[in-house]
């Protein structure tokens, strides 16, 4: 029996990549036939010659062991089963792995920096996923400070930032004026007026995403999903997207258990959801509006959500927080935002009271120096 492995490196270029993407020959070439469907076209495309995306399409399937390419006279190229199933298996593996992808990348982009100028300020976030803040951290290189950017659900930053492990953490809350059990006992634990202050940093459209299709394509709501057939895929428990969740069920009466997926196997990112729904392991899960177009996903909004960064009161006029905030209030922000659908940033970088920008919170006793 033939083996096959998984080799990785990564290599030190003059203009680094943007974003989790990850180069493989194999993939590239595949996603080229199946977009032109003729070697001729998918090579004028690569920018190669026929004979050299020829001889790679041969050596690929001499290594799998798997034709990859249907020949029909006359007709388009078409890509074999076992060769479509690899595209979408490769597309979710690294879209599940897309957090972690970036976090190394931060890592390797912080080693190199140091090596080169050790006096660059750095400043290390856990996060709540979210599309905007590799945009950010991109920004705030430019103002030579290094964003050691980790992504954890919004519970999980906000330990890592009482534990000490970072020194903002990223969080995010939709617009609840009338307050949410569900919220408050994860997140009031964590956050004391007076001691954390709150940093604006942008708002997003937070909803269902699903693929479009006459049956499922109408406007859902969280009511309408028991009983309705459709297949859940949810987040991990802890992050903000499955707060959010919780919530709307706990509001709308919805028992959990009586939807289809709810309580099975999560996925950690926006991205991963879109992508298991995308590639037919689900037909409906939560996630932002950029996810959902990224993948080519309808999307039915739910609610506006605010996305805050949080540190330490004493950690405020400390320079890499004050580097960060400039970054934020810069009009580039804003700008490299609208790449993203349903967001906006409103109020970025600016300090905000905890108790006024959480007011559903209702905090009995006033705290001195919120």
């Amino acid at each position: 029996m033939q083996t096959r492995g998984i080799h990785l490196q990564y290599s030190f270029e003059s203009r680094g990549q943007r974003g989790p993407e990850v180069e493989n020959p194999l993939f590239d070439l595949l996603n080229k036939l199946q977009e032109h469907g003729s070697i001729r076209h998918a090579a004028t495309a690569m920018g190669a010659s026929y004979r050299h995306v020829w001889g790679s399409l041969k050596h690929w399937e001499q290594v799998l062991g798997e034709p990859l390419v249907h020949w029909t006279q006359g007709q388009a190229a078409r890509l074999t089963p076992f060769a479509q199933r690899l595209l979408i298996a490769e597309r979710q593996a690294r879209t599940r792995m897309t957090p972690h992808i970036e976090a190394l990348r931060a890592e390797l982009e912080h080693v190199l920096a140091q090596a080169l100028d050790g006096g660059q300020l750095v400043l290390e976030v856990f996060a709540s996923h979210d599309l905007g803040l590799p945009l950010l951290r991109e920004l705030a290189q430019q103002r030579q400070l290094h964003v050691g950017l980790r992504f954890a659900g919004s519970v999980d930053a906000l330990r890592a930032l009482a534990q000490g492990r970072c020194t903002v953490a990223g969080f995010h809350v939709p617009h609840l004026p009338d307050g949410s059990p569900v919220f408050a006992a994860a997140l009031k634990p964590l956050l004391k007026p007076g001691l954390h202050k709150l940093i604006g940093c942008l708002r997003r459209q937070q909803g269902l995403m699903l693929r479009g299709s006459g049956a499922v394509g109408r406007r859902l709501s969280v009511a309408d999903l028991p009983g309705s057939g459709l297949r859940f895929v949810n987040r991990q428990s802890g992050s903000g997207t499955r707060l959010l969740m919780d919530h709307l069920l706990q509001a709308a009466g919805v028992d959990p258990a009586a939807i289809d997926g709810y309580l099975a196997r999560p996925e950690d990112s926006h991205l991963a959801v879109a992508a298991a729904i995308a590639g037919g392991q689900a037909d409906v899960g939560p996630g932002i509006e950029a996810a959902a177009r990224e993948f080519g996903l309808d999307f039915v909004p739910l609610t506006e959500e605010d996305y805050y960064l949080v540190c330490l009161k004493d950690a405020l006029d400390s320079a890499p927080v004050r580097a960060l905030r400039a970054a934020l209030e810069s009009p580039e922000w804003p700008e490299a935002l609208q790449a993203l659908a349903g967001y906006t940033a409103p109020d970025a970088g600016q300090v905000l009271s905890l108790t006024k920008a959480l007011p559903w919170w209702h905090f009995k006793t006033p705290k001195k120096g919120r």
